[in-house]
Formats: structure tokens, C-alpha cells, sequence
């Protein structure tokens, strides 16, 4: 099945003949830009959106990724911090990154003479809410992992299968995803969640959130490093580090960490409107 999943991307790139990929440097855009660089070679380019919602850890990830595939890589700029609409964190929030993204990425495509853009949406995603998907089919971006039906595990099995050292990576979506819905989202609050996050990294773990509320920041960790995490970390000396980032309250979500648990609050006809 995943074999045959395989050879359906690969034909659906060879039919392309030249694509622009919507490259993130998570896993799903990786394993996109690595099958379609093994069909089309130097007809293929990565283009990575930076901005203050991308941690710089991140934008350097997509960059060895890259040329360890040996993918042409370009960084644009995306401005979507200047539009209210994304700002004000309404609940389809994504749906106006995800058009900033797109309006840049498909007139740059056109400019070079790539008639595709192409992204990382798998099958799942299209399970979730996620209105950013949304935006980008109105804008003609196709997603080969969601048209075959490729799950987030068979990208992580197809990643690991091809060599892609990064298979297991954990899921980093961009920083904006740390706030309430309705809550402001600014370049200074982008910046704090970020460190803070980089801070528990450097501490060993990664699969993990600080969702930022007000002045409080809630830790969100694996369920079973919870334990770990309390009794090893010097619990004094990051509730300081933290308040030296500008929070004032340091909390740990007992639950552990979940996949869109900003999504709860949200009404079930909200989750209904599916892309």
C-alpha cells in the first residue's frame, strides 16, 4: 500500500513537469520536496516563508534539509503580521496566513515559470480544522500527500524509508498557534513563546508547547516526561528564566501535551466548516 502510495506521488510530479513547493521544513513539506527533487531535479524549487511567526531554529532546519536533499532553496518574505485580519487571532486565523502565504508563493511561481505550487497537507489534516487549507485550494495549490491519501504516519514511515534523517521531527506549526483565540497575537509575543520553547528544548525535550496566555505561560509536555520534568528540572531557575522573557506565571498542564488543544474551545458547527 505505501509503496503504490509512492509511486502515485512520484506520477503525479512526473505529470507537473516543474513545481514550486510551499516548504516549511516540517516533515510532510520535507518529504514533498524530496520526492518531487527525485522526479523532477532541477525543475523543482523550495521556497520557505520567513516571518516572525517562524522560529529562526526552524528557517535553518529548512535550510539543511534542503541542501542535504540538494533541492534549490529560496527564502521569501510574508507579511501577514500587517493584516488585522490574522492579528486580532480570530478562530480562522490560519485561513489569512495561509492567503499571505499563497499570494506570494503562486505570482513567484508564474515569474519563474513553475505552473504548480505545491504543499505539505496530508490526509489527516483534511480530518482537522485547519482553515488555512482553505485558502491555499482557492489560490490553485495542490497537495499530493491529501490527493493520495498519505497519512502523518505513513510521512513519517515514507521519510524514513527514503533516508530522510528528520523522519521522526517533531510537528512544529508556526508560533501563532501558542495563543487563545481573540487574544492579540505581536511580534513581541511571537518572540517570547519562541524562546521560551527554544529554553525547554535545550533542556532535552521536544515534543512539547508553552501556550502563552496573558501574562501566563502553560507548559504543555509528553504525558510520560511530565514526571521526568518536575523532578529533574530545576524548577526555580526556569520560572525565572521565563519572567526574564516578560511572563509573570509559570504553569504545567497536567493533561500533557495534545495536537490542536486550542481547538476545544471552538463550537462543533466552527469545526464542521472543514477545507
Amino acid at each position: 500500500m505505501l509503496e503504490q502510495k509512492l509511486k502515485q506521488l512520484k506520477t503525479i510530479f512526473a505529470e507537473m513537469e516543474r513545481a514550486l513547493i510551499a516548504y516549511s521544513g516540517g516533515v510532510d513539506s520535507t518529504l514533498v520536496a524530496k520526492i518531487a527533487y527525485d522526479v523532477l531535479s532541477d525543475r523543482v524549487i523550495a521556497v520557505t516563508a520567513e516571518s516572525p511567526s517562524l522560529l529562526p531554529e526552524e528557517l535553518e532546519d529548512a535550510r539543511i534539509q534542503a541542501a542535504t536533499i540538494g533541492i534549490t532553496h529560496e527564502v521569501v518574505q510574508t507579511h501577514e503580521m500587517d493584516n488585522p485580519n490574522y492579528t486580532s487571532n480570530p478562530v480562522n486565523r490560519c485561513y489569512f496566513c495561509k492567503s499571505e502565504l499563497h499570494d506570494t508563493l503562486k505570482p513567484l511561481a508564474l515569474e519563474r515559470g513553475y505552473p504548480y505550487v505545491v504543499d505539505g497537507v496530508n490526509g489527516d489534516d483534511l480530518r482537522d480544522y485547519r482553515p488555512g487549507i482553505q485558502a491555499a485550494k482557492e489560490r490553485g495549490a495542490r497537495s499530493p500527500l491529501a490527493e493520495v491519501g498519505v497519512t502523518k504516519a505513513e510521512v513519517r514511515q515514507l521519510s524514513k524509508q527514503l533516508g530522510l534523517p528528520w523522519w521522526d521531527k517533531p510537528a512544529q506549526p508556526c508560533l501563532s498557534s501558542r495563543f487563545p483565540y481573540g487574544e492579540m497575537i505581536t511580534v513581541a509575543k511571537l518572540q517570547r513563546v519562541g524562546r521560551a520553547e527554544i529554553y525547554l528544548r535545550k533542556l532535552g525535550f521536544s515534543n512539547l508547547r508553552v501556550r502563552s496566555e496573558g501574562d501566563t505561560a502553560r507548559i504543555e509536555l509528553l504525558p510520560e516526561e511530565i514526571k521526568e520534568f518536575v523532578v529533574t528540572t530545576d524548577l526555580p531557575k526556569l520560572v525565572a528564566e521565563f519572567q526574564e522573557l516578560g511572563f509573570v506565571y509559570v504553569t504545567l498542564d497536567l493533561e500533557g501535551y495534545r495536537s490542536g488543544k486550542l481547538n476545544q474551545v471552538l463550537s462543533q458547527d466552527v469545526i464542521s466548516m472543514k477545507a
